[in-house]
């Protein structure tokens, strides 16, 4: 019996993420950004419930969450008190939330090719950097 218990308590452990278990999440985008519907399609395909929110100045956005000069990608997401800028990879963004460093946010600058929601080939790794406190740093490589 013992052992059917634990059998039964691992395989519960080992079920896949579900919806009701992410956060929501909210991605500001420019409204003729059609690589950032992308990614919030992505986001939506791994479990995140997103809402779409155009504006005309993502700038201010970004400005407005912290999104240091030289890290900014095409769309900003707000996601359980983090800024997630850029075509992020969802498994980053589940590290962060299972982590949750002190950190304002973290950011894949720019728009790289083979990124979730940008087409093309990956060519290099991703580096994803988080910025808050002081000077952005390498928070992973992809």
């Amino acid at each position: 019996m013992i052992r059917f218990l634990f059998a039964a308590l691992l395989a519960l452990s080992m079920r896949p993420t579900m919806a009701a278990d992410l956060p929501a999440a909210t991605l500001y985008k420019d409204p003729q950004c059609g690589c950032c519907e992308a990614y919030a399609d992505h986001l939506q395909a791994e479990g995140f419930m997103v809402a779409v929110q155009d504006t005309e100045d993502l700038s201010a956005t970004k400005e407005r969450h912290g999104v240091p000069a030289g890290y900014e990608g095409c769309h900003t997401v707000l996601i359980d008190g983090y800024v997630v800028e850029g075509h992020v990879p969802v498994g980053v963004i589940e590290r962060l939330l299972a982590e949750r460093p002190d950190v304002r946010g973290i950011s894949l600058p720019g728009m790289p090719l083979g990124s979730p929601g940008m087409s093309g080939t990956k060519s290099e790794p991703f580096t994803i950097h988080a910025f808050g406190k002081g000077e952005p740093t390498v928070y992973a490589v992809e």
